[in-house]
């Protein structure tokens, strides 16, 4: 590539210069993937690891102190940056470290709402919202219903 750019520019010039260029970018991605594939039993336990801090946050009510469950959260625990994390999950599960917190928001909101007396608004608090208009929205979107309704199908 050096050479290409200390020659002379011809016609072809910036062509070779663009494709050496795709093909480093190429080869950085393909390691980047690999050790997705290579590493899965390092992977697996990095999953369970992570479900288990998850259980831990939600079962010891670590939302009152740190409110809603964050991706840096989980990835500080794990030693690990929060892009990384998600590649890993996404790459066992397809789905990133935010997909699995709400996935386990709104199991431990279904809970609640079918279990206990809990106002919405104290659900949402409960769960580490600031506001409950956004745990409306995250609920609705997530299971077509909005948090009364689900509630109200149980009674």
């Amino acid at each position: 590539m050096e050479t290409e750019l200390n020659s002379r520019i011809d016609d072809f010039s910036h062509d070779v210069i663009i494709s050496q260029l795709e093909l480093l970018l190429n080869y950085a991605n393909r390691f980047y993937k690999r050790q997705f594939l290579t590493r899965k039993t390092v992977a697996g336990n990095l999953l369970e690891k992570f479900e288990a801090l998850l259980d831990e946050y939600f079962k010891d009510d670590l939302s009152v102190e740190y409110g809603l469950p964050s991706v840096s959260y989980f990835a500080d625990h794990l030693n690990l940056s929060p892009s990384y994390l998600s590649d890993i999950l996404r790459s066992l599960t397809g789905q990133s470290t935010q997909q699995h917190i709400h996935d386990r928001l709104i199991a431990e909101a279904k809970q609640l709402l079918s279990a206990t007396d809990l106002s919405v608004g104290e659900v949402s608090f409960a769960l580490g919202f600031e506001h409950s208009q956004s745990f409306n929205n995250l609920f609705k979107s997530k299971t077509k219903l909005s948090p009364l309704e689900f509630r109200r199908s149980f009674n």
